[in-house]
Order: structure tokens, then C-alpha cells, then sequence
């Protein structure tokens, strides 16, 4: 028997997670063939109660893991660790892109067996019908192991698996472990809103993307037809109503997000996705129209910067410059879908005062995008290296000194913790101000432009917080805002994908 384990991605008691589906696909990947359970860490109050209770069963011979960085090493570390230490015959195997991209540290912890790098859809299944079979494994793609003379093994990728033709996710299944309803969460896009994976990868290559690493600018993506299906079947089985797309890159393919639109219109279901600008806004009129009348609310779109030299070095790609990101943001504005444009601050440079000042100039970008467009969402993140070890961005880091953690366990130290928030990404070249610079700007950004995505804040409250801000905001006078961080302490929960389960 296997156990899956999703762990806690969210604050304790918070309501912001959603639908494992990571660990869900590899439900998926061995449904009907072994038995398995699923404990999922979001919906625990003490997951390694739960966990321990099964293994003590005597029928666990697996335990699987999915593993993000920040969060959920707070559980997927010291719960490995005992499930090794009190039942050292279970077979432990991590999964997701933290396991994909630090699978050496993982595996040289002594609790980790194997890791799947990328999709586990068939490295899985394969894996545990090898170790049930005593056969050797070393030919199975997306496998990261130690051989008898623990050396690392990277085993080839395979190439992305036709989405279409793996098996349906088994939510009643889900269902029987935690109900899905408990999953569809009121948004700002409807009453109860799924969350749903309809591709993977992207064809893109940023320098500081953690996925870029696993896919290697693949991008294979679901039919329209079946992601209607899937959606259909949600709506009318536990009355999802909305629908957050997870992808890394949603909108690759226009006729795929035409034919979808024109799916999903009867439904009355208003969605969410991810995409580039720079993608976008080569879609006609007529697809962005049908886009807004199928429901798409709001995308969210990686500007990440304003300057062209800076899109550059962080190997962008594409065709994304500062210019279209300030004209894409007049344009969609015509068509009431709401842009979410997240920057990255804090890049690498010859020294501190040169990051200062691209910071500055970043900051000055943001007021001309608010300007072009008032109802764009602003995101802040402050860059944190990933291990994209060809790329040029990332030759420039390790030169400055930065280096990942050595030793699993620090991983769990407070500061790597937030590591993957992008909130404190101890880079060498940020300064104590420079952060602060950063942190303070986006607390009066966020004051005087109150998220719309936030359903406890009232009207008054509204009015409130951006009277309180508007000096600062119209003066730029960012520092200290204790006043308003107070305020947001109280009334403001601004929307953060990173701490949502994603």
C-alpha cells in the first residue's frame, strides 16, 4: 500500500487551500493498481498522528511526498525523518520541484530514498512495480537516485506525456479522505472556486523561474475538450462555480483558450490563469472579447520588470519589453479582465547602490503602470536565486557568494524558510534598506490600491485605508509606514499565490 502526503502549505487553521492536485496526478498514476491513502496536511491539525497511524497498520510499504519549497518543508523534513528513523523498511520518494531541484542534498539526508524529477505519471507507478519486483530501475525516466555506490543517478527526462491520455484524476476517491468541498473556497471569482492543472511547463526559459530547471522550456497542454469535461464534472458533482488555473503558462496556445472560452461560456463559470504579456497581447481582439465573456475575471502576468536590460539578463525570452507591459496593461483594460503584474526586485548587481537604484527605477515603473491602468494588481516579489545553473543570471550569483543550503535540515532554519516566499532571499548584494525599501513600498502601494481580490474589506474600509496612505503614496514617502501596516494587520489579507497551496 502507498501513502501520499501533501504537506501544510497554509498557515495553521488557515482557509486558503486548495485541491492537492500534485498529489492527486500520482494518485491518479497508480489508481486500480495499488491501494493507497492520502493524508493531506492542509486538512490536518497533526498530520504525523494520521501518518503514524497508518504506517503502524504494517501495509505502508511507500510514502510519497510532494515538496515545495518554504512552507511545507516545515512537515515534508521532520516527518521523513521519523517515518525513516521508527519504520527504516518504508521506501520514501519525494516528488515536486523543490525535490527536482535540491534532489542531492535531499538524497544525501539518509531518509530520502528516490526522487522524481519532473512528472511522476510514469515514473512512479514504474518505480514501485521495480522495487515490488526486485528489478533494477535504473531505465526509468525522471528518477533521481543513489546507486550501491552512492553516486547521484539523473536518469534521462522523458518527453512530456500526453495530457489527454492520462487517467482522470480520482476526486472521489479524494472525496473519501477529505471531502472536495471542503476545497471549494469563496473568491473573489465565485462561491465555490476548484483549482485545476490544465498543462504543464512552459515554453519559456527565465532565469528565475524554479520550473525552468524541470522542464526545459516544454509545454504540453490538456484539450479544450478535456478540460471542459474535468470542469463540468466538478461543477455538477460538488457544485464548483469557478475555477483558478494553476498551469505555469495557461494561455501558450490561443485557439486552445478560444476553443475552451467558447466551452465554458454556458457554464456561467468565471476562471483565473497565468500567463505572459507578451503572449497575450499578440491574441486578437475578438479572442480577448470572447475571453471576457466566458468568464475570465483577472490573469496574472510576470511583468517583472520595467527595464529592458533587466528583462534581458533574466533570459525573459519573448518579446516582452517595458513598453508593451505599460501598453498591454491600457489594452486589456477595454476588455474589464483585470491584470495582475508581479515585478521582481532585488536582482544582482556590480554593488549595492546600483541595486538601489534599479529598485527606484522599478518603483517608478509601478506608478507609470497604475497610471496606464488603476485597476492593475500589483505584486511584489524580491528575487530569489534558483538553481538554473547554466544560466548566465545564475553564474552572476554564485560569483557574488550566494550558495543554497548544504545540509537539508537548514532548510527548516527561519530564514530559508521564507527563502521561496521571495521575501527574504539572503542575497548577498541586498542591503538591510535596499529589503526595506522594497517591503515599505509595496505596504503604501498595497494601502492605497486595497487588493479587489480581498472579500472581508469593506467599501468604508477601503476609503479608509487609502485616505490614510494617499500622502505617502502621492509624496513616495515610504518608510516607516507603521500606521498602515497596523491597518493591514486588522482589515488587509493581500491575495500571495505562495501561501495558497498552489
Amino acid at each position: 500500500m502507498v501513502l501520499l502526503f501533501n504537506p501544510r502549505a497554509v498557515g495553521q487553521g488557515s482557509p486558503n487551500y486548495r485541491i492537492p492536485n500534485s498529489i492527486l496526478q500520482i494518485a491518479a498514476s497508480i489508481h486500480g493498481c495499488h491501494d493507497y491513502h492520502i493524508v493531506d496536511g492542509n486538512r490536518e491539525r497533526d498530520s504525523w498522528s494520521q501518518i503514524k497511524q497508518s504506517l503502524e497498520s504494517g501495509s505502508i510499504k511507500y510514502f510519497g511526498v510532494t515538496v515545495m519549497p518554504g512552507p511545507q518543508l516545515k512537515e515534508a523534513i521532520p516527518i521523513s525523518k521519523q517515518v525513516k528513523a521508527l519504520f527504516p523498511e518504508i521506501i520514501i520518494i519525494w516528488g515536486g520541484y523543490f525535490a527536482s531541484n535540491q534532489s542531492e542534498v535531499i538524497l544525501s539526508s539518509g531518509y530520502v530514498d528516490f526522487c522524481i524529477n519532473g512528472p511522476g505519471d510514469h515514473a512512479f507507478p514504474t518505480l514501485i512495480q521495480c522495487l515490488e519486483q526486485k528489478e533494477s530501475f535504473h531505465q526509468i525516466h525522471n528518477l533521481i537516485y543513489k546507486d550501491e555506490k552512492r553516486q547521484i543517478i539523473k536518469t534521462p527526462k522523458e518527453n512530456l506525456p500526453d495530457q489527454d491520455k492520462l487517467p482522470d484524476l480520482p476526486y472521489r476517491t479524494l472525496d473519501k479522505f477529505y471531502s472536495i468541498e471542503g476545497y471549494l473556497k469563496r473568491t473573489h471569482l465565485g462561491e465555490r472556486t476548484a483549482a485545476y492543472h490544465s498543462s504543464l511547463g512552459c515554453p519559456f526559459k527565465c532565469s528565475f523561474c524554479a520550473v525552468v530547471p524541470i522542464y526545459e522550456a516544454r509545454w504540453r497542454g490538456k484539450s479544450a475538450e478535456k478540460i471542459y469535461r474535468d470542469l463540468k464534472f466538478l461543477k455538477e458533482e460538488y457544485g464548483a462555480d469557478a475555477v483558478e488555473f494553476h498551469d505555469n503558462n495557461f494561455f501558450v496556445s490561443e485557439q486552445r483558450t478560444v476553443d475552451f472560452c467558447d466551452l465554458i461560456k454556458p457554464e456561467k463559470m468565471h476562471w483565473w490563469g497565468e500567463g505572459r504579456i507578451d503572449t497575450i497581447d499578440r491574441y486578437s481582439d475578438t479572442s480577448l472579447e470572447n475571453m471576457r465573456e466566458s468568464g475570465c475575471k483577472m490573469i496574472f502576468f510576470g511583468a517583472e520588470s520595467g527595464n529592458d536590460d533587466l528583462l534581458a539578463n533574466m533570459d525573459k525570452g519573448g518579446r516582452q519589453s517595458g513598453q508593451q507591459i505599460l501598453k498591454f496593461a491600457r489594452r486589456i483594460s477595454r476588455f474589464e479582465i483585470i491584470p495582475e503584474y508581479s515585478f521582481v526586485l532585488g536582482l544582482p548587481a556590480n554593488d549595492a547602490s546600483e541595486v538601489k537604484r534599479n529598485v527606484q527605477k522599478e518603483i517608478d515603473f509601478i506608478y507609470r503602470v497604475k497610471e496606464a491602468n488603476p485597476k492593475t494588481e500589483i505584486i511584489i516579489y524580491v528575487y530569489s536565486p534558483v538553481p538554473t545553473k547554466e544560466s548566465a543570471l545564475y553564474k552572476q550569483i554564485s560569483n557574488a557568494g550566494f550558495k543554497f543550503p548544504q545540509n537539508l535540515d537548514d532548510w527548516l532554519t527561519p530564514a530559508w524558510e521564507n527563502f521561496d516566499l521571495r521575501k527574504n532571499p539572503l542575497t548577498p548584494w541586498l542591503t538591510p534598506s535596499i529589503v526595506n525599501l522594497i517591503q515599505d513600498f509595496e505596504t503604501v502601494i498595497h494601502s492605497y490600491y486595497p487588493t479587489s481580490t480581498d472579500l472581508r474589506l469593506t467599501r468604508h474600509q477601503r476609503k479608509i485605508m487609502r485616505f490614510v496612505s494617499s500622502w505617502r503614496f502621492r509624496s513616495r514617502v515610504f518608510a516607516l509606514p507603521y500606521e498602515l501596516k497596523l491597518l493591514q494587520k486588522f482589515w488587509l489579507k493581500y491575495r500571495q499565490p505562495e501561501w495558497e497551496g498552489f
